[in-house]
């Protein structure tokens, strides 16, 4: 992992077309903006973490249930 430091206004780039620049720091919290290209899927970790396991629930299967159908 990559730690940087940057101040308000700075900026840093991924590859040659996506630039992540801080915006505001307050109160221990730092908002960026993320300049991508559209085709480039940008989401939140805690919410992508959230859907994965939704999606791990949904996809389990309780064979009782099936059992009683016969």
């Amino acid at each position: 992992m990559l730690v940087i430091g940057r101040k308000k206004g700075e900026s840093l780039l991924i590859g040659d077309n996506i630039e992540i620049t801080v915006v505001k720091i307050e109160d221990g919290s730092v908002k960026i903006a993320i300049s991508a290209p559209k085709d480039v899927t940008i989401l939140r970790k805690e919410l992508y973490k959230e859907v994965e396991e939704e999606n791990k629930k949904a996809a389990e299967v309780d064979l009782s249930i099936l059992k009683k159908l016969k």
